[in-house]
């Protein structure tokens, strides 16, 4: 799929899509699923770290120096789960690779909640454990 996707994409190819791009590392091709005023949310976010980032620009900002800190390598798991709004997916999923600063194993499950409207990201709800992070040198998720 290009990274010019289509109003027509069902919403779970763009989910797919977007796992292949952070995968490459595509960080850019990424933030050009969201909608300019797209939100991303993490509610499970503790004390000092963003709990909402409001527009692809601040989308952008946070998600810039990911590959930096997170080299993912796989989505060994990943079920898409359709709404009764057709825009909405749900999806659990799990991410593996490694912290880059420590060498360390990343493994994190994830609950998402993503919406699209004309084949681009407007709301997504990130419900995954910031503190199953054991990385306290990496700074990547407390930026706010």
């Amino acid at each position: 799929m290009p990274t010019n996707t289509s109003k027509d994409t069902a919403p779970a190819d763009l989910y797919r899509h977007g796992l292949r791009l952070l995968l490459d590392k595509d960080i850019t091709g990424w933030v050009d699923l969201w909608d300019d005023e797209g939100v991303f949310e993490f509610p499970f976010a503790p004390a000092g770290w963003p709990k909402r980032l409001e527009g692809k620009a601040a989308v952008g900002d946070y998600m810039r120096g990911y590959p930096d800190h997170i080299d993912l390598h796989d989505f060994p798991s990943v079920e898409i789960h359709r709404t009764t709004a057709a825009e909405t997916i749900v999806v659990e999923m799990r991410g593996v690779g490694r912290l880059v600063e420590t060498g360390g194993p990343f493994d994190m499950t994830y609950i998402a909640v993503v919406t699209f409207r004309n084949g681009l990201i407007t709301h997504y709800r990130d419900y995954w454990n910031p503190l199953a992070v054991q990385d306290p040198a990496s700074d990547f998720t407390r930026k706010s």
